[in-house]
């Protein structure tokens, strides 16, 4: 399996972030801001509007995701960021909170067609973890869905799955009310102050 490098999404990476984020320049791609925008902004930004508010995000601190390298290549994204920044999360019904830690939420993963299957989101995850535990969070969580026996829709999948997030030393804490390829999606966390 390749070793890749893993970088926070800082403003002089923005240029990467838009080659996994909207490699196509379509005006209504995501930008990863579903869950970090109020849903006026989200439904109201467009094409250059949408980018500059990520460019934006990207020069704040913390950046609101890490990028995965193979070499020079960008390869992949996971957004991640302390669970008060992310506007949807914080008003979410179907995935509340269920304390009052000041975690970290993993929201979603994007890896470039050719690069799949090698073991990127795995990698990403890995450094967002690192990217938290940089930033002195406490605990970082998701919200994988559960494949259960089969397999899911690839765009359903962009949430990571709970194998994925085992693997990174994540424990199942309760299944959730949301859904994604009609699949529970589950709150899995892992506590960062014991060390771990």
């Amino acid at each position: 399996m390749p070793a890749f490098r893993i970088h926070p999404a800082t403003a002089d990476r923005f240029g990467d972030v838009a080659t996994i984020l909207n490699p196509n320049g379509n005006d209504r791609a995501c930008w990863c801001l579903a869950y970090r925008a109020k849903p006026a902004d989200y439904s109201r930004l467009r094409g250059d509007e949408r980018a500059e508010h990520v460019r934006a995000l990207c020069a704040a601190d913390p950046a609101p995701g890490v990028l995965a390298y193979d070499g020079a290549t960008p390869v992949g994204w996971c957004g991640v960021g302390p669970r008060a920044h992310l506007h949807r999360m914080t008003r979410s019904r179907t995935m509340p909170p269920i304390d009052d830690v000041p975690t970290w939420t993993v929201v979603c993963f994007v890896v470039r067609s050719g690069h799949r299957r090698k073991g990127v989101a795995h990698a990403l995850l890995d450094g967002a973890v690192s990217y938290a535990r940089s930033h002195s969070a406490p605990v970082i969580e998701g919200y994988p869905v559960d494949p259960g026996e089969g397999r899911i829709n690839s765009s359903a999948a962009h949430v990571g799955t709970i194998g994925l997030f085992a693997a990174a030393g994540f424990e199942l804490v309760e299944e959730t009310k949301a859904r994604s390829d009609r699949k529970p999606r589950w709150l899995m966390r892992l506590d960062l102050r014991d060390g771990s």
